[in-house]
């Protein structure tokens, strides 16, 4: 029995604004120190993959801005056409 990768879970990942409000109320409730530690730890956990799921996110966006604005020797806009999933809405280089 194999396990998936995080990235090809059933479960959607939250949009990049969802997973950033949802980091902010994570930080604001570990914060407060209100919570028993299991709490925190579970908090803890989900505001990093959270986090990771983020920076893939805009890790993505940056490549694709660099793509973009990438000129050849001759000082041209160099272009590539992107593919895009149905899942998130975000492309890939070809």
């Amino acid at each position: 029995m194999s396990q998936q990768p995080a990235s090809a879970t059933t479960e959607a990942a939250p949009s990049f604004e969802d997973a950033m409000k949802r980091l902010s109320e994570i930080v604001s409730k570990l914060e407060d120190g209100d919570l028993s530690l299991e709490d925190s730890l579970r908090l803890f956990e989900e505001g990093v993959k959270l986090s990771r799921v983020s920076q893939e996110r805009l890790d993505r966006a940056q490549k694709k801005v660099e793509q973009l604005l990438a000129v050849d020797s001759e000082g041209r806009a160099r272009t590539a056409p992107f593919e895009t999933t149905a899942n998130d809405g975000e492309g890939t280089p070809r």
